[in-house]
């Protein structure tokens, strides 16, 4: 039982406490809860390619660290085990973008997560993420 006046943990916030690369990139993680989470980033400068569009790698991280989130936040260390991304139209400097992770299914310690990436109402890519829990809820190795 929590104590009166102490907040609940909430472990995908102190996952990306702990994420330097993501916070490196300006990635702010807006919003968390059981199986979701949903994070922004700005594209800059330095994120757009010989095209003059933003480098699918950043998308990509951005859609991951969402994706991270989400997996992580029912408490067991939650890793990758394969994801792939769909991207839909460009992103280019200045752009805010918003990706949204939810999780599809739980099953034994792999669960399947959805992530849209979004700018504004514009649809930028799609990203599936499968993950592995690799402790049992509430026991860390």
């Amino acid at each position: 039982m929590q104590e009166p006046g102490a907040t609940a943990r909430n472990p995908a916030q102190e996952m990306f406490d702990g994420d330097r690369a993501s916070q490196a990139l300006g990635i702010e993680l807006v919003e968390t809860g059981p199986g979701l989470a949903r994070a922004r980033m700005r594209i800059t400068e330095a994120m757009v390619n010989g095209h003059g569009t933003a480098h699918g790698g950043y998308i990509f991280l951005l859609a991951d660290t969402a994706f991270a989130c989400a997996c992580n936040s029912h408490g067991p260390t939650t890793v990758a085990a394969r994801a792939d991304i769909t991207f839909v139209r460009p992103a280019r400097r200045g752009d805010l973008l918003i990706a949204s992770a939810v999780e599809r299914t739980r099953f034994g310690r792999s669960g399947i997560y959805d992530v849209s990436v979004h700018r504004g109402d514009d649809l930028i890519a799609e990203f599936r993420g499968h993950s592995r829990s690799l402790t049992v809820e509430g026991v860390r190795p």
